[in-house]
C-alpha cells in the first residue's frame, strides 16, 4: 500500500523532502509549486499584478518569482494552505532584494514574519504553532514599497498536512474541506517611508497579559500629581481597569538612565495624607483583585535616556528596585522625547529577566512615533516583542495622520483609530499588543477627543469588521488587545464614561 505521504504529493502537487534518512524522516512540503517550476505562478497570487515567474535569476532549478513593488503596493504574494490546529510549522525559503519579507498569517496564535536586505541569495527562516482552531495559514512573501524588484525560490512550509490534501486549488478555495469563507490577511509593512535595516528579528510566544481569562484590556494612567481632574488614591481607580500605570518615575540625575520614584507631597496632601505605606497596600489590594499596577516612564516633561549599555543598565537596576520596593508589575514606556530601541531594548530585556514571570511591559508612543516600522518606538516594540503586553499608542495631540492604506485621517474620528492602529496589527504586532490610547474627556487632552461609543465602534471593527467608518479594514483581529485613557483621574471627573462603556465593551467581547 501507498504511504500516507506518497498519497497526498501525488494529489495535491506537494513536494517531497528528503532527509537522507529512512523513508520516515521524509516530509512533505505543503506548499504547492514552491520552486515554481511549473513555469507559471499556479497556486501563488500577487497584488496588482506585481509578480511573475523568470527564468533568471533562479536559486535552483529553471524559474523563480519575481515581483515589483511600486507606488502604494508591496508586491504581496500569497498562497492558502490547510493545516493542522495545535501544530508546530516550520518556514523557509530563499530570496533576494533590497527588501524581502516572508511570514505566515492567520495562524491563530503570534503570525510569524522574517525578512532581509541581501542583494545576493539567502534563506529565511521561521516558524509558528497554529491555534486549537487553526484550519488554514496563509504564507506570503512581499517587498517595500518603491525599492526594486524581489525574487524568492524553493520555498517550504512542512509540518503536520491534511490528507489527502493539504493545499489549497489554484481559485485559493481549498480541495476538499474545510471551506474557507474568506482569506486571512498576510501581514504587511505600513506604506509609508522606509523599513527599518537591522537584523531579522527573532519572532517569539507572545506574554500573557492581565485580565483573567479576558485579553481584551483597559489600561488607565493614575495621575501621582493634581492638575484640576479628580484626585484619587490607587484604591479609588474605578475596577474596570485591568492595568494602572502609574504617572511618572522621575529622572535620576545622578545615575544616567536611571529613574526614582516617591509620592508627590502636594497630591498626598489633598488626599488628606497619602503615605508609602497606603500605597503599597493599595498596589496589593488591586493584585488581590487580578489587577496589575505598571510605573510609567517618561511623560511629556520626562527626559530619560537609555543610549548606551551603561544607561541601559543603570535603568534596569534601578527599575527592579522600585518594582520591588513598591510591588509593580513591571514598567510603561511614554518617553516622548525620543527613544534608543538599540539600548532601550537591552534594558527591558534586562529588567524582564530580572522580575521573571509576571512582567508586564507597555508602551504609550506617540501617532507619529508608530507611523513606520523604521522609527525607533516601533523599532522597540518589535525588538521587546517577547515581554510586550500591549502598546496602547497615544491617539490624539497629533493632527492629522496617514493610515495603513496610505490615506490622511483627521483624529478625533472612528477612521483615525482604525487606520493607524492596522500600520501596527500589518506592521508585526500581534493583536493582542495592539491598543488604542484615547482621552478620558476634553479635558484630558488639547484634541482627540471621540465619545465612547465611538471607541467602541473601533474596537469592533478591527475585531469584527463592524460598525466601521469610512475606512474598511484589510482584516479582522479578534484578539485585539484593547483601550487605554489618560487618565483615571479624568476619567472620574467625567463621570467614569471610559471605564464604564469602553471597559464594559472590552470585557463583553469574546
Amino acid at each position: 500500500m501507498a504511504s500516507v505521504a506518497a498519497l497526498a504529493l501525488a494529489v495535491s502537487g506537494a513536494v517531497l523532502i528528503t532527509t537522507g534518512g529512512s523513508a520516515n524522516a521524509d516530509t512533505i512540503n505543503l506548499l504547492q509549486n514552491p520552486g515554481f517550476e511549473t513555469g507559471n505562478l499556479g497556486s501563488w497570487s500577487c497584488t496588482a499584478n506585481s509578480g511573475a515567474v523568470v527564468t533568471s535569476p533562479v536559486h535552483s532549478g529553471k524559474y523563480a518569482l519575481q515581483a515589483t513593488p511600486v507606488g502604494s503596493d508591496d508586491a504581496q504574494c500569497s498562497q492558502q494552505v490547510l493545516v493542522q490546529p495545535g501544530s508546530a510549522y516550520s518556514l523557509s525559503g530563499w530570496v533576494q532584494g533590497s527588501y524581502v519579507y516572508l511570514g505566515a498569517s492567520g495562524t491563530g496564535t503570534t503570525d510569524p514574519s522574517t525578512w532581509s536586505t541581501n542583494s545576493a541569495w539567502n534563506q529565511l527562516s521561521t516558524s509558528f504553532t497554529t491555534g486549537p482552531s487553526t484550519t488554514s495559514v496563509t504564507v506570503y512573501l512581499h517587498g517595500w514599497y518603491g525599492t526594486g524588484a524581489y525574487q524568492a525560490d524553493d520555498l517550504v512550509l512542512s509540518g503536520p498536512g491534511v490528507f489527502p490534501t493539504s493545499t489549497v486549488s489554484t481559485t485559493g478555495q481549498p480541495t476538499g474541506s474545510p471551506t474557507l469563507t474568506s482569506s486571512p490577511q498576510p501581514s504587511t509593512a505600513p506604506p509609508t517611508t522606509a523599513p527599518p535595516v537591522s537584523t531579522s528579528p527573532t519572532t517569539t510566544s507572545t506574554p500573557t497579559g492581565p485580565g483573567g481569562g479576558n485579553h481584551h484590556l483597559l489600561t488607565g494612567y493614575w495621575q501621582d500629581f493634581d492638575n484640576g481632574a479628580t484626585d484619587q488614591r490607587i484604591g479609588d481607580v474605578n475596577p474596570a481597569y485591568d492595568i494602572i500605570a502609574v504617572a511618572f518615575a522621575d529622572a535620576d540625575p545622578a545615575n544616567p538612565g536611571g529613574i526614582t520614584f516617591g509620592l508627590d507631597p502636594t497630591l498626598a496632601g489633598k488626599l488628606g495624607g497619602y503615605t508609602d505605606a497606603q500605597f503599597k497596600a493599595d498596589i496589593a489590594a488591586e493584585h488581590a483583585a487580578g489587577k496589575k499596577v505598571v510605573l510609567s516612564v517618561g511623560g511629556q516633561n520626562g527626559t530619560i535616556s537609555v543610549a548606551d549599555s551603561t544607561s541601559a543598565a543603570n535603568f534596569a537596576t534601578s527599575a527592579y528596585a522600585l518594582i520591588q520596593q513598591y510591588g509593580f508589575d513591571g514598567v510603561d514606556i511614554d518617553l516622548e522625547n525620543g527613544v534608543t530601541a538599540t539600548y532601550m531594548s537591552q534594558a527591558l530585556h534586562s529588567l524582564a529577566a530580572k522580575v521573571g514571570s509576571g512582567f508586564v511591559l507597555t508602551m504609550a508612543p506617540q501617532t507619529i512615533d508608530m507611523q513606520s516600522t523604521g522609527t525607533q518606538y516601533f523599532q522597540l516594540a518589535l525588538d521587546t516583542k517577547d515581554i510586550l503586553t500591549v502598546v496602547n499608542t497615544q491617539y490624539y495631540n497629533s493632527g492629522s495622520m496617514n493610515g495603513c492604506d496610505g490615506n490622511v485621517y483627521s483624529e478625533g474620528t472612528e477612521d483615525f483609530l482604525t487606520a493607524l492602529a492596522c500600520i501596527q496589527l500589518q506592521g508585526g504586532l500581534a493583536p493582542s499588543q495592539v491598543g488604542l490610547g484615547v482621552p478620558a474627556s476634553t479635558s484630558a487632552a488639547g484634541s482627540g477627543y471621540l465619545s465612547p461609543a465611538t471607541v467602541d465602534n473601533a474596537l469592533d471593527c478591527l475585531a469584527k469588521g463592524t460598525n466601521c467608518g469610512s475606512f474598511k479594514p484589510p482584516a479582522t483581529w479578534p484578539g485585539i488587545g484593547g483601550a487605554m485613557t489618560w487618565s483615571t483621574n479624568w476619567d472620574a471627573s467625567n463621570g467614569n464614561s471610559i471605564a464604564t462603556a469602553v471597559g464594559g465593551h472590552l470585557h463583553q467581547m469574546s
